[in-house]
């Protein structure tokens, strides 16, 4: 079933959030428990203060004894509501981050099971503050919500229970008064919301903006681009303080609002009481415990008004990290875990059979694109730039799905085999070097976490990269951060990763691009051994790479121009031919 993609209001993300924190009902229940107990001993402490007061009569009247006694009462009844609101603090803290906690959990989750084209399309900063920005904006508002709000509605209720037990006029003053409250709260919420939910966005604009300059900072300088990268974050800079200040201005309204009204409300009861008195209705401590009241009553709407503005910061924070969750998987979790016993055997046959893809439908790359690749041979992709080479390994590897046609391993689509399953059958190495942070033997047993000692060195023997890792401080224990390594280095640890592995199939997207000729050739020698029986796919700019391939397929615009071995191809002297002399007049 597709999941629900569109941008989400405050009520959706609440309804979302709701099942969530439901798991943990147990701790629910005892914090609302706990908030009633700690808001009835508070509040019963007024009556007693009232009683106290009325056995104050006159110069030399004065019942001491009861004073006394009540005194105590009120002692062990602040002591006792001062305890349970400190276990519930403990719980709504227990509560809130075991909640936020499970939301991370999901949004990660989800992230690996999102489409390459969704990553593709999001900046990954913008992802990085959805998962850990937007996350912790929502704990803070969870927090003072369940410490705030289950406390207030309770105080509410209560007070007016205690207030109608002292006057029954005096609280229908109240209640007719209590209205206004929600009239204010709502309008400040019905404008937060929208401040709030931007700011959130215009924040994951700058973390993305901060990301890219940080991590491309040798080619800002390089390009001077210093001037330009600090005008888009002040651009940008300025929006998010703009809707930041918009965002606090209108939550800033809630406690001047909130405290007129209530100052209303004190006044009026206070006139009405003194009324009371005068009629013999009421005495001068009962007056005492609704003014109390009056005021008890009224500060939970000033909490919930403030609870209401952070919620919705929370809610619009919560929307963007749901839109995160919900975006449609690309496979169902268990593809994830994937299935050997699928997996496809060594030397395996590729059939790309009619296939046409497209990143925009509106414009095609590869079309009706065929090519069988029989177990073990050898097959090299070449042509120029944007032609349609990385775009036929990312379909072979799923990391897109055709739109028309189908890709066969050993006569099964791919598509009916589980991808975690489909990509062990594969070593790939990537222009486009990753490595984690972590030792170079965490690394290099990325895909093979099982590997002996001996192993690693042997791959890494074969990889030509024993030489310079054995020279590390701590050889294959040297923790690795973003520049500890030159990009050859990197380079190198990656095609040892492979040949770690030993996959049935290889994949090498100008694996080499960043070694030095005399290593490159070691390294040609050393994949020349790898891919003897294996069926292989060889993307190459520099042609004297794959002539050694059993088929050469030359791309132009997505398709196929020309396909045959090196010696035919050259002998066609046709648009491989001037592509492969080319490069060596540049040398010449």
């Amino acid at each position: 079933m597709k999941k629900q993609t569109e941008k989400m209001d405050s009520w959706q993300a609440m309804k979302q959030l709701l099942p969530i924190i439901g798991r943990y009902r147990l701790l629910l229940v005892l914090s609302i428990l706990l908030a009633g107990v700690s808001v009835v001993l508070q509040l019963y402490v007024p009556i007693i203060f009232g009683q106290a007061i009325d056995q104050i009569v006159g110069v030399g009247r004065v019942n001491f004894a009861v004073i006394g006694q009540d005194l105590v009462k009120i002692i062990i009844l602040v002591v006792l509501s001062a305890a349970a609101t400190w276990v519930m603090g403990l719980i709504n803290n227990k509560l809130t981050y075991q909640t936020v906690q499970d939301i991370r959990e999901k949004a990660i989750r989800q992230l690996q099971l999102l489409p390459l084209s969704y990553l593709d399309q999001h900046p990954s900063g913008d992802i990085v503050s959805r998962i850990i920005a937007d996350t912790d904006q929502l704990s803070d508002g969870l927090l003072l919500g369940f410490s705030q709000l289950f406390t207030g509605a309770i105080t509410i209720v209560a007070t007016l229970v205690f207030m109608l037990s002292q006057s029954v006029g005096i609280t229908l003053l109240v209640l007719v008064l209590t209205p206004v409250s929600f009239i204010v709260a709502r309008f400040i919420a019905s404008h937060s919301y929208q401040m709030f939910r931007r700011q959130s966005q215009t924040r994951g604009e700058q973390t993305s903006l901060i990301e890219e300059m940080v991590n491309g900072v040798k080619v800002v300088k390089a390009f001077g681009y210093e001037k330009t990268a600090s005008s888009r974050f002040a651009e940008i800079n300025q929006r998010l303080q703009k809707y930041s200040q918009q965002a606090t201005f209108y939550s800033s309204l809630t406690n001047p609002a909130t405290r007129f009204i209530n100052s209303l409300i004190y006044a009026l009861v206070a006139l009405a009481g003194a009324l009371s008195i005068m009629a013999g209705n009421l005495t001068v401590g009962g007056l005492s415990v609704l003014l109390n009241y009056a005021n008890q009553y009224m500060k939970p709407f000033n909490d919930i008004s403030s609870v209401i503005t952070e919620l919705q910061n929370a809610a619009a924070c919560a929307s963007r990290v749901f839109e995160l969750i919900n975006q449609e998987a690309e496979v169902d979790p268990v593809d994830l875990e994937g299935d050997d016993e699928t997996a496809a055997a060594a030397g395996g046959e590729v059939v790309f059979d009619h296939v046409d893809f497209a990143y925009q439908a509106d414009k095609p790359l590869i079309q009706d694109f065929n090519l069988t690749a029989k177990p073990g041979m050898r097959v090299a992709l070449v042509g120029p730039t944007g032609c349609g080479k990385t775009t036929t390994i990312n379909l072979l590897m799923r990391f897109y799905d055709v739109d028309k046609g189908a890709i066969l391993l050993n006569g099964t689509d791919i598509r009916d085999m589980p991808r975690h399953a489909l990509r062990k059958n594969f070593g790939m190495v990537l222009q486009d070097t990753w490595l984690e942070e972590g030792t170079v033997r965490e690394n290099l047993a990325y895909g093979k976490e099982d590997a002996s000692d001996e192993e690693i060195i042997q791959a890494a023997k074969e990889a030509h990269s024993w030489g310079f890792i054995r020279r590390l401080p701590q050889g294959l224990d040297t923790p690795l951060s973003a520049d500890s390594l030159s990009a050859g280095q990197k380079q190198l640890l990656c095609i040892t990763r492979v040949m770690l592995l030993d996959p049935p199939m290889l994949i090498l997207d100008e694996a080499t691009s960043s070694i030095d000729t005399r290593t490159e050739m070691l390294i040609q020698q050393a994949f020349d051994k790898l891919m003897q029986g294996r069926t292989s796919f060889v993307v190459a700019h520099q042609l004297s790479t794959v002539v050694n391939a059993d088929l050469i397929l030359v791309m132009k615009d997505g398709k196929i121009i020309e396909r045959g071995r090196h010696a035919d191809l050259l002998a066609k002297d046709g648009f491989y031919s001037k592509l492969y002399h080319s490069q060596f007049a540049k040398l010449s």
